[in-house]
């Protein structure tokens, strides 16, 4: 629980995240996409979280075009952050709009408890990395950005996403990741890459720590994380993997419901109420809530 002292992040939480990357190993980074994701991700062990675009907008009802606001993302972030206390790395599609825009994000995410920050370099409407007909912005406008967000930055990391090599190439996606390390990107993220040969090319032409995005149902082929590694990446994310769990279950539990009229058929795959109580550190609340209550009231005479 984030309450607990023990929990407590010491530091920014943009430079803890950077210290993660200068130790050895890939970086784990499951998708997190509200508050109970966290919880659950760090009770199983990971350090690091990613907050995805398309989880967030999914869980909304709504496509990943790029189209909900910099405040809905940051009610993600501070969930995300609150609930599990660890480093967060945040899609931040396009940015909002151009340098000043994307300045705004920056100081709203940081604000709000983001480690980093993913900047893409599509147009808007954008879509989601593994799709076809995307259509991409100059690597001098996309590099304003990053400069943009390098200048508002406290402690927040700066992660630059190319989508350039389904378009335009390999050897493009590789040209536009140096601009933007030298706009300040701390961290370049190569988009939609289809073969382990191509990440391995990628990461022997960019020397920076790279994110490779193990998204099912893509472009990417099932690698693991430890191949990841191999291949010469820091950080490997799975954005949506939780959400599509989580709404398979909750649609075969609704079919349940509307064939039988009742849950008890699906009450085995349920978390138990013990279980969430637990996992949600209800009794330490209550604990905490009995001694704040017992310091404040006052005794006769005083």
């Amino acid at each position: 629980m984030y309450l607990k002292a023990s929990y407590l992040p010491l530091g920014a939480p943009g430079d803890r995240l950077a210290e993660m990357w200068a130790e050895p190993g890939i970086l784990r980074m499951p998708g997190a996409h509200n508050g109970m994701a966290a919880i659950q991700a760090r009770n199983a062990g990971f350090s690091s979280l990613y907050l995805s675009g398309a989880a967030m907008t999914a869980s909304m009802g709504l496509p990943d075009l790029g189209i909900i606001t910099v405040d809905e993302v940051c009610f993600f972030i501070r969930q995300v952050w609150r609930a599990s206390g660890l480093p967060v790395l945040v899609d931040g599609d396009t940015g909002f709009g151009e340098a000043l825009n994307v300045m705004h994000m920056v100081r709203a995410f940081e604000d709000a408890g983001a480690a980093a920050v993913q900047i893409e370099d599509q147009v808007l409407p954008k879509k989601c990395g593994h799709l076809n007909d995307k259509s991409l912005v100059t690597p001098e406008d996309m590099a304003a950005k990053v400069a943009a967000a390098r200048m508002a930055r406290r402690s927040l990391r700066i992660v630059a996403r190319t989508d350039a090599a389904a378009s335009e190439g390999l050897d493009a996606a590789i040209a536009r990741a140096k601009t933007y390390l030298e706009a300040g990107a701390d961290a370049i993220f190569p988009e939609a890459l289809g073969t382990r040969e191509a990440f391995r090319a990628f990461a022997k032409a960019v020397d920076a720590p790279l994110l490779a995005n193990m998204t099912e149902f893509g472009r990417t082929p099932d690698i693991t994380a430890q191949e990841f590694e191999d291949l010469g990446y820091k950080m490997v994310i799975w954005p949506v993997s939780t959400l599509r769990v989580a709404n398979r279950a909750q649609e075969k539990l609704l079919k349940v419901l509307a064939r039988d009229g009742s849950t008890k058929a699906a009450q085995d795959d349920m978390q138990t109420r013990a279980e969430l109580y637990e996992t949600i550190g209800l009794n330490d609340f209550e604990a905490l809530d009995r001694k704040i209550v017992r310091s404040a009231i006052p005794t006769m005479g005083d």
